[in-house]
């Protein structure tokens, strides 16, 4: 039982401590990356639009008042299977002086259905993935495609940044892409960043393959494709993307679930990885794959450790690394305390006031944890399930409510 305890807890500190830390290391052994020169090849700006008539013009208007030249800049909306007013939305802003096409079928078929059949109709060199309910900085779209200039970049990834001022779990959520920003700046100084947003991606138009349609994660899988041809992947951290939170805990659990899901997919997809490139193999691994295993080891360092105290052994080498008083007891009470005050920071969100105070932030992030991992599970059952398709539902964001 103590050797069950100590594997899970290696597994959990490698996934978020040890895996971030070996790249840093790694990272300073490489050259600092030398400035870019100013690039600004022909950029189709693809906006995936389900049923978003609450955002769609808004985002409209960003993209247009983008610090790029309007003449290297389209842009295309793909509203397929969307019965709400959002074609009509897009079709206002079509105009001999508006570079906006809308793409638009009443059928259904997913999201990387209408990205299919949409980027046939781009001209650009460059092709950015973005969604209707996220803005980019004025500056974004020369950052994103600044990578370019090097010809054995093949795309590149932005950074998502959750918008200020929606309490505990807009601070707690904020919190985590600046942890995924850090990983993600070290990965791409090796070589290739494995994680990459898909509301902030750029791709050569040239290098564009077709994903399957049933595919979850679409992000991830252009990614794959992107270096098994041969090219690098890498983070532009100046690029920004900004959106809300989402509306409640519930609906972050359902979005994560999801993702999740479609992790779980590409861990059965060994197509997918660019097998050729150990060290990619190696990120793709600690960065990606283990995250769902962590809620399992959280419950084997649970149950190691009761399993010591319940079912005593008098061990070879009694101490810390077995378990014995007062080492046993102390640890299942640290981790007695960890879940208590997840219960506390889940009791103080449900209160608004509470919940934007300095301590609710704080004891907020225990349950945000405990949540992302309970969301794991959750996106497992629903893959082996089959519930988790392409097809997905959008989940409510704060702008919804605002």
């Amino acid at each position: 039982m103590a050797v069950l305890f100590w594997l899970s807890v290696a597994l959990i500190l490698y996934t978020y401590l040890g895996y971030p830390a070996l790249l840093a290391v790694l990272a300073r052994l490489r050259p600092s990356p030398r400035p870019l020169p100013q690039h600004t090849p022909s950029v189709t700006l693809l906006i995936a639009a389900y049923n978003e008539q609450t955002v769609i013009a808004s985002k409209l208007e960003n993209s247009l008042a983008l610090d790029y030249p309007p003449e290297r800049l389209e842009i295309i909306v793909a509203a397929d299977g969307s019965d709400d007013q959002t074609p009509a939305i897009v079709r206002n802003f079509a105009s001999p002086s508006f570079p906006v096409t809308l793409v638009y079928q009443p059928e259904r078929r997913g999201k990387m259905a209408a990205i299919n059949r949409s980027i046939q109709q781009a001209h650009g060199e460059v092709v950015v993935f973005s969604d209707a309910n996220n803005t980019y900085a004025p500056d974004t779209l020369r950052h994103l495609v600044a990578p370019f200039a090097d010809p054995g970049v093949g795309a590149v990834s932005g950074a998502k940044t959750i918008q200020k001022g929606d309490g505990a779990l807009g601070e707690s959520e904020g919190l985590y892409w600046k942890y995924e920003s850090f990983i993600k700046k070290q990965e791409t100084r090796l070589g290739n960043c494995t994680g990459v947003s898909g509301e902030i991606l750029a791709i050569r138009r040239a290098l564009y393959a077709p994903p399957p349609e049933r595919i979850i994660n679409d992000d991830f899988c252009l990614a794959m494709q992107t270096i098994r041809q041969g090219y690098r992947v890498v983070y532009a951290a100046p690029a920004r993307s900004f959106e809300r939170v989402s509306a409640s805990a519930k609906d972050e659990a359902i979005r994560r679930s999801r993702m999740i899901a479609g992790r779980y997919q590409a861990m059965l997809a060994p197509q997918l990885l660019p097998w050729r490139n150990p060290l990619v193999i190696w990120q793709v691994v600690s960065h990606k794959f283990l995250r769902p295993l962590v809620p399992f080891a959280m419950l084997g360092a649970l149950i190691g450790n009761l399993g010591v105290l319940l079912f005593p052994t008098r061990p070879t080498q009694p101490g810390l690394w077995a378990l014995s008083a007062p080492f046993g007891w102390i640890l299942l009470a640290l981790q007695a305390i960890f879940y208590a005050l997840a219960w506390l920071g889940g009791i103080i969100h449900r209160n608004d006031s509470l919940s934007r105070s300095k301590i609710g932030k704080l004891l907020y992030l225990p349950a945000f944890l405990v949540n992302s991992n309970l969301s794991a599970v959750s996106g497992l059952y629903r893959f082996l399930s089959g519930q988790q398709t392409a097809l997905w539902q959008r989940v409510a964001r704060r702008e919804d409510n605002a």
